[in-house]
C-alpha cells in the first residue's frame, strides 16, 4: 500500500477512530523508540566492557563465559515473549 493510499483510508476514518489511529502509531513509535534506547544501552556496555579490557586481551575461558551469558540472555528474553 502507497503512503497515499494509507493516507485516503485515515481520511475515511470517523474522527474517533482517526484519534484511536494516532493513539496507536504513537504506541508504535514509542515501542521503536525503546528498542533504540536498549540497543544503545547495549552497545554502550559493550564499549565499556571493551574499555575495560584495555591492553589486556581476554582469555578463551572469559570470550566462553561472554558467549554463555549472552546466549542466556537470549534464551530468557525468548522464553518471556512466549
Amino acid at each position: 500500500m502507497s503512503e497515499a493510499e494509507f493516507l485516503e483510508k485515515l481520511r475515511r476514518l470517523s474522527p474517533e477512530r482517526r484519534a484511536e489511529a494516532e493513539a496507536f502509531v504513537d504506541f508504535l513509535a514509542g515501542r521503536e523508540d525503546q528498542t533504540r534506547d536498549v540497543a544503545s544501552a547495549r552497545l554502550s556496555e559493550a564499549f565499556a566492557k571493551l574499555d575495560a579490557l584495555a591492553d589486556t586481551p581476554p582469555t578463551a575461558a572469559q570470550m566462553q563465559e561472554e558467549i554463555d551469558a549472552a546466549r542466556a540472555e537470549r534464551r530468557t528474553r525468548h522464553a518471556d515473549r512466549h
